[in-house]
């Protein structure tokens, strides 16, 4: 279920954003072509999804009262706006599947991936960089 929550204890203050799968498909959307209307929307999905404008309208309104879009109107067009970031939502779809599949913690889910994610040489060198990153910014 998609919902919008604080952060619990121990950790920053940050919303975070649980969105569903055809909420991320029409969030996509929205970011990339914002400010659009459902159509707008319906259309750049026409190609990987087949939903009717209804479909996508009525989900899009149900996103407008969790807080997720707002809609400006001009004369009688709805027009669509997000009121979260890509960012926030990401950082909520990570939170989850930490949670579920982690039981929360970071450093279980990174020995995972370098032990059983086939990681590329390419991918290794990254991760690598990123946490000596880290390392740097944390002294």
């Amino acid at each position: 279920m998609a919902r919008l929550r604080k952060a619990g204890k121990g950790r920053r203050e940050k919303t975070t954003v649980e969105l569903t799968e055809a909420e991320w498909e029409i969030m996509k959307v929205v970011w990339e072509k914002q400010p659009c209307a459902a159509g707008t929307v319906q259309e750049a999905l026409s190609e990987s999804k087949d939903w009717a404008y209804s479909t996508v309208k009525t989900t899009m309104d149900r996103m407008v009262e969790k807080g997720f879009l707002q809609i400006s109107r001009i004369r009688n067009l709805q027009l669509f706006h997000s009121c979260i970031s890509e960012v926030d939502a990401k950082r909520g779809e990570l939170r989850k599947m930490l949670k579920r599949a982690f039981d929360g913690a970071l450093t279980p889910m990174m020995q995972f991936l370098i032990e059983h994610g086939g990681l590329s040489k390419e991918e290794a060198a990254q991760l690598r960089k990123l946490v000596n990153k880290g390392q740097k910014q944390g002294k």
